[in-house]
């Protein structure tokens, strides 16, 4: 109800009062009068009140007004509690090991003597993409991204029933990521050979090919891959805080001698390790130093991890130059994670170690908003977010994902205002971006698909994946399986949740099996979308403390 219609209404009430007391005194209709003006006073200020401080922001799906609601309204978004619920599905399918509750019918156990040629049980953790390899790297990133996600919208996701299955898959990983780190300077960063995997094409549970470890030490040190892994580690460790302190305590102690081992023991795994640049080569390893500490210093509170971004942001950040947030570069989720202690730690909003972060993450989200001045041309005429042919949708969801975050965190802390340039801009602008690229995704596309497997009438049916192509009940081999690769039939198994590669940069898109740049899904785009999608589902204010 608008403040001019209260009025109106208090008004004309106030008339039909005044007609049915004609018979009353003077002195009596002056003091309801009195009373009655202090009455249609306040009224008026609590609505004015009510309106300054709850207005309504707004998005749109067509270029209509459909209104967001409230932080603490709670109503949930039917379209993205049901892409959501699908979303969640993929890390079933990707897991490795012995199954418990397993409610996918075409998978089963596999992997059960990975890591035992080092005596180690690495037969958890999930399988990165359409084949059957365990890179440590993506898949730490995954955990990492799947704890933020829990730690943000832990209620959202309780909302649709989603927490218990988020915490259930994350902590697959991390189950994985404890064993493959059985002495402080020693990290197991792999199972299986690409090179090999690659050359078969099967089901998981039947193959055949040899399980080799790849592993980092202080000889042999792989920076990025130990920071990735401690910051997954410290994220995790928040997440399972209350619920089970024991296994929290003994993620910390894992982050904090992983993180130790990355600082003191520099050197990019890339480099140390030529064999893994056709798969995951890493651009520099300074960002996921930053990225780690970062973590740690949330799921401790000790100054010295504030102090070693502070002290390293110069050499390491790139500040004042945004750039796209993926499993390779952490420098975003790092600007935006420090950027929430400015928001919402006291003492620290006018931190000068902390400046830097809080710009470039302004920058950031500027670059995103369509209409900033200062909007990114990589996009598609659609309006994707649009970087690189290969795995195309990591940067425009990855991207969605941290504009939800910065918009709650303005929210909360009361920040009416962005500024980009000489314009000014609302923190319904960036959930406005982040829908609209949930929504691409999801349908509203030139292709009219899903690029969701299993939400909408229309999406990808010749998904690269192994398990989904080849028919539960066949027997192959790693050479004869090629033939379902091959096969113009669609998968015989649906995987559900998985989120292909996607479209081109003229937004076609070619749903074909052998088309791994745009039909293949991963584990950690999985995690990206899982934390897109619950950051949609409903609204709340942020946590202002992970503790």
């Amino acid at each position: 109800m608008s403040i001019d219609i209260t009025i109106s209404y208090i008004f004309d009430l106030k008339k039909e009062k005044i007609k049915m007391g004609e018979k009353s005194s003077s002195r009596c209709c002056c003091c309801s009068w009195f009373i009655g003006m202090i009455v249609l006073i306040a009224v008026i200020l609590a609505i004015v009140f009510t309106v300054r401080h709850n207005k309504p922001n707004k998005h749109s799906d067509d270029g209509g007004d459909d209104i967001v609601p409230l932080p603490g309204s709670n109503p949930i978004d039917k379209n993205y509690s049901d892409a959501l619920k699908i979303a969640m599905q993929f890390f079933d399918i990707q897991k490795s090991g012995k199954l418990e509750n397993n409610n996918v019918t075409w998978r089963g156990d596999s992997g059960l003597e990975d890591g035992s040629e080092a005596g180690l049980d690495l037969s958890k953790g999930l399988y990165d993409a359409g084949d059957h390899m365990k890179f440590g790297f993506p898949m730490a990133f995954t955990a990492t991204l799947l704890s933020w996600s829990i730690l943000e919208y832990g209620d959202h996701m309780d909302s649709v029933n989603q927490l218990d299955p988020a915490k259930d898959s994350l902590k697959w990983i991390t189950d994985f990521l404890i064993h493959a780190h059985p002495s402080p300077n020693v990290l197991y960063i792999q199972v299986g050979d690409p090179e090999t995997d690659h050359k078969c094409w099967e089901r998981p549970e039947t193959m055949s090919s040899k399980r080799t470890l790849t592993k980092i030490d202080t000889e042999i040190p792989g920076t990025e891959v130990a920071a990735e892994t401690a910051a997954a580690m410290a994220a995790a460790s928040l997440v399972f805080k209350q619920s089970d302190p024991k296994y929290s305590s003994t993620l910390l102690k894992h982050a904090k001698e992983l993180f130790g081992f990355a600082d003191s023991h520099r050197g990019s795994y890339s480099v140390n390790i030529p064999e893994v640049q056709s798969y995951y080569n890493s651009t520099g390893y300074g960002d996921e130093l930053l990225w780690a500490a970062s973590w740690l210093y949330h799921a401790t509170e000790d100054k010295t991890y504030l102090d070693f971004v502070s002290r390293n942001g110069d050499e390491f950040a790139n500040f004042g130059s945004p750039s796209w947030f993926s499993w390779d570069n952490k420098l975003p989720g790092t600007q935006i994670l420090l950027s929430r202690l400015t928001f919402f730690k006291k003492g620290l909003s006018g931190n000068k170690g902390l400046q830097g972060y809080k710009e470039t993450a302004e920058a950031v989200m500027c670059g995103l908003i369509p209409n900033s001045p200062t909007a990114t041309s990589s996009r598609t005429e659609g309006g994707l977010i649009w970087v690189a042919e290969w795995n195309a949708l990591q940067q425009p969801v990855s991207s969605a994902f941290l504009a939800t975050l910065y918009s709650d965190y303005m929210l909360t802390s009361g920040i009416e205002k962005l500024s980009c340039g000489d314009t000014s801009f609302q923190p319904s602008d960036l959930r406005k971006f982040a829908r609209s690229q949930a929504d691409y995704m999801l349908g509203k596309n030139p292709e009219k698909m899903s690029y969701l497997v299993g939400y909408g009438d229309k999406y990808p049916e010749f998904v690269h994946h192994r398990g989904a192509s080849i028919p539960a009940d066949a027997n192959t081999g790693c050479k004869d399986g090629f033939k379902w690769l091959n096969s113009e039939e669609p998968n015989p198994n649906v995987a559900y949740g998985a989120l292909v590669g996607g479209p081109f940069l003229n937004e076609t898109f070619i749903d074909a099996r052998n088309n791994s740049m745009q039909n293949e899904p991963s584990t950690y785009n999985s995690a990206l979308v899982v934390g897109l999608l619950s950051s949609l589902v409903t609204t709340s204010s942020s946590l202002e403390s992970f503790m």
